[in-house]
């Protein structure tokens, strides 16, 4: 007879849960399934009942850790805010939740992230759809006359660029005290008043010119 939802459920909770415990203890070193299952009080054997594997379990930390900020980028996204306040908003509500649970828990944040970059083929998921979601509000913007010559991608990866302390939470470690939502929205509307291909265009011209022979 299949196990009921809710008991799988349960389980996996659980597991995600003892994996946070494991990770506050001692940081970001290897946990084995071995190691995993004496720690939550159930067989090694049993734990596959969960998760499938080791890839699987990691899979599902991965959803858990991301889990606020897509469900921020899918609210943003679906609203009806004028497009330079959704771009705002889409980076704005994310840094401030990675600002709280830095502050709720320095070390445990750092170990995370130290287990996102060990395992970052199972992080580059979230960042693919973090570049998709932007993506959508680019074209919106496109529509409404921004990014002039520009592509889609060349928005992207400019605006990411422009972001990047914001959104990536090991810079955030290193430089939060100079971090601020009052100057994330100064370079949001700067990227909405300047970026275009002339501007990009006149910008590569002039560090080339800048550039040592």
């Amino acid at each position: 007879m299949a196990r009921p939802q809710t008991d799988i459920e349960a389980g996996r909770k659980l597991l995600l849960t003892t994996v946070e415990k494991l990770v506050r203890a001692r940081g970001a070193a290897d946990i084995s399934m071995t190691e995993l299952a004496a720690e939550a009080g159930m067989s090694p054997s049993n734990i596959y009942r969960f998760f499938e594997s080791k890839e699987a379990l990691l899979e599902a930390v991965a959803e858990d850790w991301f889990a606020d900020k897509i469900a921020v980028m899918e609210d943003v996204v679906a609203s009806n805010l004028k497009v330079p306040e959704k771009m705002l908003a889409f980076f704005a509500r994310r840094f401030a939740l990675m600002c709280r649970r830095y502050e709720d828990d320095p070390e445990l944040f750092k170990s995370f992230c130290e287990l996102g970059d060990r395992h970052f083929e199972v992080v580059r998921g979230y960042v693919d759809l973090g570049d998709h979601y932007l993506a959508m509000i680019v074209a919106e913007a496109m529509e409404a006359g921004y990014f002039q010559g520009l592509s889609i991608d060349q928005c992207v990866s400019l605006i990411n660029q422009m972001v990047f302390p914001y959104v990536n939470p090991n810079s955030l470690m290193m430089i939060m005290h100079n971090l601020s939502e009052e100057k994330l929205s100064v370079i949001i509307g700067t990227i909405f008043s300047g970026l275009n291909s002339n501007h990009a265009h006149a910008e590569i011209k002039n560090l080339i010119r800048m550039t040592p022979s």
